[in-house]
């Protein structure tokens, strides 16, 4: 089945935070049946990144600005350079003013959310992101259902998360989620 690539999409935040909330267990289950429904990785990634290109067309990405807010995103090397670059300060004084670094003190993550470059709801070093922000949400990439509950897990937080979710759904359908007793593990392939 495909659906209509121009169904009306949730972009009320609230009302995504809402949904995702009372869809817990059976979103759960059903990533869990998903992992293991008899069709293949590519099959799985062709639908998720067609409607992950429809929603996008329909949605811009830059508008609610809803991940800056909640989430902490790695920093790698080029990243803190790149940035540090834009801001023209020296790269130690970068880290200090607005990183911690993991315990490897091989990647940082910004100190505080939302992050400290979200102006009005848009991003004031768009150009310069870090690449954990560029490659977000990460429906684009290959083996989506290998690392499902990664990529779904943004469903309360992305608007475009939540409505490619919830066609992908629609459209694979046939998977007995109430069947589920709620007890099958949600990682594992």
């Amino acid at each position: 089945m495909v659906l209509n690539v121009n169904m009306k999409l949730e972009t009320d935040i609230r009302r995504i935070e809402e949904l995702t909330r009372q869809n817990e267990d059976e979103d759960r289950r059903y990533r869990c049946l998903l992992k293991r429904c008899g069709r293949t990785i590519e099959e799985i990634d062709a639908i998720v990144h067609r409607h992950y290109r429809a929603v996008s067309e329909q949605l811009e990405c830059k508008e609610c600005g809803n991940c800056c807010k909640v989430f902490r995103p790695s920093l790698g090397s080029e990243d803190i350079d790149r940035l540090a670059r834009r801001l023209r300060i020296p790269r130690a004084d970068f880290i200090m003013k607005y990183l911690v670094a993991y315990e490897d003190g091989r990647e940082h993550f910004f100190k505080l959310t939302p992050c400290p470059f979200l102006v009005n709801n848009a991003c004031t070093v768009y150009p310069d992101r870090p690449d954990a922000c560029r490659s977000y949400p990460g429906l684009h990439k290959e083996g989506v259902v290998l690392n499902i509950d990664l990529a779904f897990s943004s469903c309360s937080v992305c608007p475009v998360v939540y409505n490619v979710y919830e066609r992908v759904k629609r459209e694979i359908s046939d998977l007995p989620v109430t069947a589920l007793s709620g007890n099958e593990p949600s990682t594992g392939f």
